[in-house]
């Protein structure tokens, strides 16, 4: 029997395997939003623009000072969609029989993770923006974004029931490590920021360690990765896997975040650019994410590398 025919319904909503894709894919992007847009609120010095939550301050829901109040609250609009939607991708990939169990919990992790960032969020206002509750906050999403995203890829080799791509035990094993790699450059990049100027809010003073030693790590940690992509695009070039496209990509976005991370240095770091440099980072860990899974767990043309 084919996927199709085993639609069923989900609050009411037939749901196929056409529908659950283009849900999971949505729910992915949602989350690479809610990423920037947290980071906007850091960025122009709104994290205490709201003082309570789910209020925006104590008796109100609504804003009703600066614009950094808006800028908060707005951005806690926005999560509600995120929320709404990695809840329903969980909930309905038990509704699509093809979907393995593994992506079923990829789904709850991302689910889950989501609805935590809102008491984490409250926490960490509650410590006045504490860099390390600060840097939690933005690494729990990111962990959230990469399941999602696996869950999307998977429901869309489910929907398109393609043969599955055989890659060596080897090649696999280093995209794991990438993988690994990309997360600390990630943390090195978050660590880079909380010892740095934006600290949330204009009254905020307290920073991590010395910025300096922080990008020095970064910029060592980000040469490593640097040379780890160049061999590991060299090896795709040479084979006929769908990955090479993907690692052309990942090239693109590291080169035009180099670019980018040199002129907000040069500039004494503009919240603007800093800010083009989180949605970078953050499109970089997504579509090394969207590589190791089609390396590791791929379903496109079949052929060996």
């Amino acid at each position: 029997m084919h996927v199709e025919a085993q639609a069923t319904r989900v609050l009411g909503v037939e749901l196929t395997p056409s529908l659950y894709r283009k849900l999971a894919l949505a729910s992915a992007v949602s989350l690479y939003v809610i990423v920037v847009t947290g980071a906007t609120v850091r960025l122009t010095g709104s994290g205490l623009g709201c003082e309570s939550w789910p209020g925006c301050s104590e008796g109100a829901l609504f804003p009703e000072k600066s614009y950094h109040s808006f800028v908060e609250f707005g951005n806690r609009v926005v999560a509600i969609v995120p929320i709404v939607l990695s809840l329903l991708t969980a909930v309905g990939s038990h509704r699509v029989p093809a979907l393995p169990s593994w992506a079923r919990a990829a789904a709850w992790l991302a689910a889950l993770g989501t609805i935590a960032q809102a008491p984490l969020g409250l926490i960490t206002i509650r410590l006045d923006l504490d860099p390390v509750a600060v840097m939690a906050h933005f690494l729990l999403a990111i962990v959230v974004l990469g399941a999602a995203i696996v869950v999307a890829l998977e429901a869309r080799g489910t929907d398109l029931r393609r043969a599955i791509e055989i890659h060596s035990a080897r090649l696999r094993r280093v995209a794991v490590v990438f993988a690994a790699l990309t997360l600390v450059v990630v943390v090195s990049g978050t660590l880079v920021t909380a010892a740095g100027p934006h600290a949330g809010d204009p009254d905020v003073a307290d920073r991590l360690g010395n910025i300096e030693r922080a990008i020095e790590w970064h910029v060592w940690v980000t040469a490593v990765f640097g040379v780890f992509l160049l061999g590991l695009v060299w090896h795709l070039h040479r084979t006929r896997s769908s990955a090479r496209r993907i690692a052309y990509i990942l090239l693109g976005l590291v080169v035009a975040q180099a670019i980018v991370g040199e002129l907000q240095w040069r500039n004494a770091l503009p919240w603007w650019l800093v800010l083009a440099h989180v949605a970078l980072a953050t499109g970089i860990w997504a579509v090394t994410v969207w590589l190791v899974t089609v390396l590791w767990r791929p379903r496109t043309l079949t052929v060996r590398t």
